[in-house]
This record gives structure tokens, sequence and C-alpha cells, in this order.
């Protein structure tokens, strides 16, 4: 008899010591990539960024016909991890340039922003994604003969670029532009800034939701909009306290100048 992979919760313990660790074989090639930009299809990346901020069905729609075409459900081309952490550099540099006047601190806070805004947080909350996703939220097989399918890591960390970068139209280059508003003193900086990080905030969450509830396998991923309900209450309060989170974060950064 052929060999068989159960894909219920009880299945063997070598089964389960490899769902508590990423097992990525296509990283290296993955990452080899990021340095061969012809390679890379940016015309699609920058589609893709479109129409997460329009329609991000459509995207997630896209993910299926990749699963049927490079049996894989995470991209294999880096072209959004690169594009996105330079548009987040260009940002970052428009800050820098208009609220501090160091050349030093400023490449310091390029740094800091991709690295822990984007990357390490990316990589924290992909990881905590995959870990969920692939413990409790897998559907129980019907019977013994359905080959076991998981979460790819790789997939997670490309749902967590995906929810990204709708926040960063939002929180980096919006607030940009509206942030002599958004830090001035008085109620409705205060009002405007937190609704724009609300709904910076639940967009992701929606986009978080959308790109694990695609996959056939998993269930309850309704688990993923929980977030935004606790967004949308902690606003008012945080309104009513008082609190400016453009204030908080740009003080964090730049306290000489706000």
């Amino acid at each position: 008899m052929l060999p068989t992979t159960s894909k219920g919760r009880s299945s063997s313990s070598s089964s389960s010591s490899s769902s508590s660790r990423p097992n990525n074989p296509m990283l290296l090639p993955y990452l080899r990539r990021i340095i061969k930009w012809q390679q890379m299809d940016v015309e699609y990346t920058f589609w893709q960024m479109l129409h997460l901020c329009t329609s991000p069905k459509v995207v997630y729609q896209h993910t299926k016909y990749h699963k049927q075409t490079k049996n894989q459900w995470a991209r294999d081309d880096p072209a959004f991890v690169v594009i996105c952490s330079l548009l987040l550099a260009v940002a970052t540099l428009a800050y820098c340039a208009a609220y501090d006047h160091s050349t030093a601190h400023t490449f310091l806070v390029i740094f800091s922003v991709l690295l822990f805004h984007f990357l390490l947080t990316g990589v924290f909350l992909a990881t905590f994604c995959w870990f969920l996703t692939n413990s409790y939220l897998r559907e129980e097989a019907p019977n013994s003969y359905v080959v076991e399918q998981r979460v790819e890591w790789m997939y997670a960390f490309d749902v967590h670029c995906n929810s990204f970068f709708p926040l960063f139209v939002l929180l980096y280059v919006i607030h940009y532009f509206l942030s002599p508003l958004l830090v001035a003193h008085g109620f409705i900086p205060v009002l405007l800034s937190n609704l724009l990080f609300m709904v910076g905030a639940s967009y992701y969450h929606y986009l978080n939701f959308l790109g694990y509830d695609v996959l056939p396998f998993l269930e309850r991923t309704t688990f993923f909009l929980y977030p935004i309900g606790i967004v949308i209450v902690l606003s008012p309060i945080l309104i009513l306290s008082g609190f400016n989170p453009s204030r908080y974060f740009m003080n964090m950064y730049f306290s000489r100048q706000i």
C-alpha cells in the first residue's frame, strides 16, 4: 500500500514536529533572485499593489492561479518585497527631509523603519500566523487517505506584505501630506489621526483575513477579523483620552522638531 498522510491534528509525532518550524525549500532561490532585477516582474507587482488598495479579492484570486501553475501558494518573485522596501525608504526620506536636519539621523531612521516596521515585524507576524493556522485552523481530514496541506511560511510572509502595502499608503504617504494638520494641538487633529490609524489597522487585518480565507484547507479564518473589533473599540477611548498617534510616532523619531 502507498504511504499516506493524515490531515488531522492527531497525526504522527514527526508531522507535529514539522509543523512547529518553518520548512522553506524555496527560500534560498527566492533570496538569490533579490539581486537579479531582470528576473523580477515589476509590472505585475505594481498591478498587485494597485488592486490591493482597490480590489484585494482579485489579487487573491490570482493567488489560486499561482497555486495551480507553480504548485505553491507563496510568491517565487521577490519583486513585491523589494519595491515595497524602496517605497518605504523613499517615504521615510521625505519625512526626514521635512522634519529632520541631521544626515546621520536620517540614515538611522530609514534603517530602523525598514528593519523594524516592515521586515522584523513581518517575520514575527508571519511566524505567528503560520504557527496559528497550521496548529489550530486546518480542517480535520475526512479520512486517513487525504494528503496533508499546510500553510507555507513564505505565504504567511506574503500575506503580511500584501496587508502592509495599503497600510503604508495610508499611514506613510497620505499621513505625510496631512501631517502638518495631524500633529497640531486640539481635538480635530486627535480625531483625524485616530480615524486614519483605525482605518489603516482595520484594512490591514481585513487583508490578512482574505489571505488566509482563500486557502481551502483552513477553517475559522474569521479569527483574523477579531482585531478589527478591538481597534474599533479602542479608537473612541483614545480619542476621548486625547491621545494623538501621529504626534506620538513623530515625536519618537523627530522629538526636536514636533
